[in-house]
C-alpha cells in the first residue's frame, strides 16, 4: 500500500532533542543523569501516573507536577531546580529548518501531514509560535489537549483518523524509541530520529522512493 500520510513529533524532530542538555545539567551538579531523568520524566516508554505523564495528558497543572517531582527528588537525596533545568534546555528550542522545509515539501507534494506531540498546556502558545503550524500540518494532536500521550495507541489512531489514513499507509518520525515502537505496534511505518537527523530524512526518502519513481513513470515494466 502506498504511503499517503507522514506524521512528525515536535521536540527532538523539528527541534534538537533536549536530553543531551538535561544529562549535562545533572552531571554538572553531581546527580546521576539517568536517575535525574527517571525522576523528572518517569518511564518515558510507557504511559503511567507519573506527574510528568499526567501533565502531558493535561490532567494536572505544571505547578502541581513540578512540586511533586521536586518532592520525589528530595526523597532520593537531591534537588531538581526545575527553573534552572528548563533554562538549560533552551538550546533545544532552535528549529531545524531543514526538517521544516521537508514537511512543507511533503505537504506540497500531496502527502497529508500531522504533528503528534507529547506537550504541556502551559507551553502550547510558545511552541506554536515557533513554527508555521497551519502551513505545515493538516492535523495537530497535542497530548495535553486530547488527554492521551505517546506511546498510548489511541493517540496514533486519533491522528490517523484526523488525516483519514490507515496505519499501513502512514509513516511516523519521533526521537523516543518507545514512541517509535508504539507507532509500529498499531501498524504504522516508523523512523527513529537521532541527533544526526539527516539519517532519518534519508530513511524517509528511501521509503517514499518507489512512489516518487511511480509518479515519474520510472517503475519499469
Amino acid at each position: 500500500m502506498r504511503i499517503t500520510a507522514i506524521l512528525f513529533d515536535f521536540g527532538g524532530v523539528l527541534t534538537p532533542s533536549p536530553f543531551g542538555a538535561l544529562r549535562a545539567w545533572h552531571a554538572a551538579r553531581g546527580i546521576d543523569p539517568e536517575l535525574g531523568l527517571q525522576t523528572l520524566f518517569g518511564p518515558y516508554d510507557r504511559d503511567t501516573d507519573h506527574p510528568w505523564h499526567q501533565l502531558e495528558r493535561g490532567e494536572i497543572p505544571a505547578s502541581s507536577a513540578i512540586a511533586r517531582i521536586r518532592q520525589a527528588a528530595a526523597a532520593q537525596g537531591f534537588d531538581l531546580d526545575l527553573p534552572s533545568l528548563f533554562r538549560a534546555m533552551g538550546g533545544s528550542a532552535a528549529i531545524r529548518q531543514e526538517v521544516v522545509s521537508k514537511v512543507l515539501a511533503l505537504r506540497a507534494a500531496g502527502y497529508r501531514t500531522a504533528l503528534v506531540t507529547n506537550n504541556i498546556k502551559e507551553y502550547s502558545s510558545t511552541w506554536r509560535a515557533q513554527i508555521a503550524v497551519d502551513d505545515m500540518f493538516d492535523a495537530v494532536v497535542d497530548s495535553s489537549a486530547v488527554g492521551v500521550r505517546k506511546p498510548d495507541a489511541r493517540i496514533y489512531r486519533l491522528a490517523l483518523e484526523q488525516l483519514g489514513a490507515q496505519p499501513e499507509e502512514s509513516v511516523f518520525l519521533d526521537d523516543a524509541p518507545g514512541n517509535v515502537e508504539g507507532a509500529r505496534a498499531v501498524g504504522m511505518h516508523a523512523i527513529l530520529v537521532e541527533d544526526d537527523y539527516a539519517r532519518a530524512l534519508a530513511e524517509l526518502d528511501a521509503l517514499l522512493a518507489p512512489e516518487a519513481e511511480a509518479a515519474d513513470g520510472n517503475t519499469g515494466p
